[in-house]
Parts: C-alpha cells; sequence; structure tokens
C-alpha cells in the first residue's frame, strides 16, 4: 500500500510517501512545495495543488493521510492553513484517493509511543522507522514521513475518515461529492 502524508501549510507544505506492506515501512519520497509571501494567496494554493496533484499522479497512492490543525494564536496564520488543508483534501479527492485526518498527538503517539513527543524523538523515529541515512532537513517533510506513518500503523479506522465519515470522491454519476 503506498501512503501519502500531508503536512498542511500556505508557506510550507510538507509531504511524504511511503509504502508499507507486511509491518514494513519504506521511503519512497519525501519533501515541501513552498510558495513565496509576495504571489497572491490563490496562487499560492494553486501551486500546493498543482504539486500535490503531480505527486498523486507519478506514486498513485492508496490512501491520504493529512494533519488536523490546531487551534493557533495567529488567526491569520490558522485560516491559511485550513485553507491549504482544504486543497490537498481536494487534491486526495479528486483522485479518489480516502483521505484520513489525525491530530499532532495522534501522530506522536503512532511513531513514538508517547502522544507528548518533541519533534525531534519524532524525527528520530521517523529515520529509524524507514531506515534513513540522516533526519530529513525541513521539519515539515518530517512531519509528513510520520503522518503517513501514523496512517500505516493505525490503519483504515472510520474514525479517522475526514470530513465526518464520508468518503470524499467520484460519485455513481462521476462527480465529486460525499457519499457513504
Amino acid at each position: 500500500m503506498i501512503i501519502i502524508g500531508i503536512d498542511p501549510g500556505y508557506a510550507i507544505t510538507g509531504y511524504g510517501i511511503i509504502e508499507h506492506e507486511s509491518n514494513r515501512s519504506r521511503m519512497l519520497d519525501f519533501g515541501v512545495v513552498s510558495t513565496q509571501p509576495r504571489v497572491p494567496f490563490e496562487l499560492r494554493l494553486l501551486t500546493i495543488y498543482q504539486e500535490l496533484e503531480a505527486l498523486i499522479r507519478r506514486y498513485s497512492p492508496d490512501v491520504m493521510a493529512v494533519e488536523e490543525l490546531f487551534f493557533s494564536r495567529n488567526t491569520t496564520t490558522a485560516i491559511g492553513s485550513a485553507q491549504a488543508r482544504g486543497v490537498a483534501i481536494l487534491a486526495g479527492a479528486k483522485a479518489g484517493i480516502p483521505v484520513y485526518e489525525y491530530t499532532p498527538m495522534q501522530v506522536k503517539l503512532a511513531v513514538t509511543g508517547y502522544g507528548r513527543a518533541d519533534k525531534n524523538q519524532v524525527s528520530q523515529m521517523v529515520k529509524t522507522i524507514l531506515c534513513l541515512d540522516k533526519i530529513p532537513a525541513k521539519d515539515d517533510a518530517s512531519d509528513a514521513l510520520a503522518i503517513a506513518i501514523c496512517q500505516a500503523h493505525t490503519g483504515m479506522l472510520r474514525s479517522n475518515k475526514a470530513v465526518g465519515g464520508y468518503q470524499i470522491g467520484p460519485t455513481a454519476s462521476g462527480n465529486i461529492g460525499k457519499h457513504k
């Protein structure tokens, strides 16, 4: 099974793509989609969408896992990140990929066994689990790999399905919509 993990953000969106079979995971790709602050916001979101769409076409993931947003003191940042998250979910939905979401605590628990682990502990476990030579330089990419690992370890629990338990994807008529 191929899993794409997404750490959404409008300045930097991290992605991590892993293959998981028989309780073993291996890294296929990871990185970040960066947008420039002076570019109009709608074009920044378009860049994120197009880059994620290209990754989905290239790797044909079976499932997408996205980090749930936590409330931020900075409303502008929270809204922008929520919009980037929506764009990521849209990319998965358009491709017909089931989308699951996890809180930061769920990701930390699945990867390290401790829900309050710090970023370094999570990054070290990502390196260990995926047999990487070194920790990814960008935290966003490391976090995205951790989100993908969380999906691999947690499985397809319906309670983690995005959008209130509905599958998002093409309906019988071929239109995008909600269906159970």
